[in-house]
């Protein structure tokens, strides 16, 4: 009898504990935090998996910008998350050399064994700074304006006509990711425009296996690395799907490569090695880079190709729709910094309209790339603090969470640190 009400009254605690949780959720970030025997912080993580982005930004605010996150034991979980840009620096730039990367983190990431993500040393190095050389390729800056400006012609402009025109809701975000899409795969391989973004909307091939991939890596950082190895040896769930999505990829990119190869091969048949004047996109740039110059990089191996175009086509599509959706939102509700946005717009046209019929020039590049439309810049004070970090330990940052926490928030550190 005395058993049974001991029970009774633990189930009434847990059920209290978890009600007071869901309403004062702000004031019991230790309640989260605790590190339970055998499972960690999973408890705490699975009560606030509804929130878990506010959750992170909230407990980041209350512990100095860092969490120490304790996973199951045997996982392989254990993660330190900090927010802090004094930390951030430290690793990405003051002594990025002493946080490799590791096998643990390769495995997790192995869509991307060649690419800059999974590279560490002098190999890093050379394929950041082959990448570098690439982008600013006048080549490379030429096809990609093309691009850029004949997808806001004859996409997303004529989208949004028909979008006003029938008096429909969109899922902005959506729309971005599909317009960066097609520019980025456009860019990278020189391939067609795959019009994903359309008055229809199409299912792309290679987009979704895009998703796919993105998904099953971030389902990897939340299971025990047993759990994710399993499933993709028996081939079930997102492994399975994963699997799938990074097949497609490899038909898909083969055909990319093969082609551009092929007008390598006929470029310098008719003498003409250097494409002078004519628009190079990425993928090309990196079958011909230079071995003797930048060493310890592949270019004759197609598995290097695609694990490149792969990372590249990520990070030209998730960030830059992410920076664009919220962007709009944030002018959305600052309608006096959208009026000085349009403002210096109308003054940028007014000055090229003018231009060699007065005293002002047309705008430079460099000008372009100067103009401050955000003048009210709160410059918060960054504390350096000392945060050890053990061997094997995984590290996160989110700039998005970043941005997010109050005492980051304005901060100039954000906008021009980091690798």
């Amino acid at each position: 009898m005395d058993s049974i009400s001991l029970i009774g009254v633990s189930i009434a605690i847990i059920c209290f504990l978890i009600l007071h949780c869901f309403l004062f959720k702000k004031h019991l970030y230790r309640f989260f935090i605790i590190s339970w025997p055998v499972v960690g912080m999973i408890p705490g993580l699975v009560l606030v998996l509804h929130r878990v982005y506010e959750f992170t930004v909230e407990l980041l605010d209350s512990t100095e910008l860092k969490i120490l996150f304790k996973g199951p034991w045997f996982a392989g979980m254990d993660m330190l998350l900090t927010a802090d840009p004094a930390n951030i620096h430290y690793i990405v730039n003051s002594n990025f050399s002493n946080f490799v990367k590791g096998s643990d983190f390769k495995e997790v990431f192995d869509a991307f064994v060649y690419a800059l993500l999974t590279k560490d040393s002098v190999a890093w190095k050379n394929l950041r700074k082959a990448t570098h050389v690439m982008i600013n390729h006048q080549g490379f800056q030429r096809l990609s304006m093309c691009t850029m400006r004949g997808k806001l012609k004859d996409g997303l402009v004529p989208f949004f006509n028909h979008i006003v025109k029938d008096g429909t809701t969109v899922d902005l975000q959506e729309v971005f990711r599909r317009f960066t899409f097609d520019i980025t795969l456009v860019t990278v391989t020189g391939c067609d425009d795959p019009r994903s973004l359309s008055i229809e909307m199409p299912e792309v091939e290679s987009a979704k296996a895009l998703d796919d991939i993105v998904d099953g890596i971030k389902y990897r950082h939340v299971k025990p690395r047993f759990l994710w190895k399993l499933q993709n040896w028996i081939g079930v769930g997102i492994e399975k799907k994963m699997t799938e999505a990074g097949a497609i990829f490899d038909r898909v990119c083969a055909k990319y490569i093969s082609a551009r190869r092929e007008e390598i091969k006929r470029s310098q048949g008719s003498n003409n090695d250097n494409f002078s004047g004519e628009s190079e996109d990425l993928l090309t740039s990196h079958i011909k880079l230079d071995t003797t110059k930048y060493q310890l990089l592949d270019p004759i191996n197609d598995k290097f190709l695609r694990d490149n175009v792969l990372a590249l086509l990520l990070a030209g599509r998730d960030s830059t729709a992410s920076a664009l959706t919220w962007f709009f939102w944030l002018l959305s509700e600052n309608p006096k910094i959208r009026q000085e946005v349009c403002g210096t717009e109308r003054s940028l046209r007014n000055r090229e309209r003018f231009a060699g019929t007065g005293t002002r020039g047309p705008l430079s590049k460099e000008k372009r790339m100067s103009l401050k439309f955000a003048s009210h810049v709160r410059k918060n004070a960054v504390m350096k603090e000392r945060c050890t970090v053990e061997k094997n330990r995984g590290r996160t940052r989110n700039k998005a969470m970043m941005g997010e926490t109050e005492r980051n928030r304005g901060s100039p550190d954000l906008i021009l640190g980091g690798k």
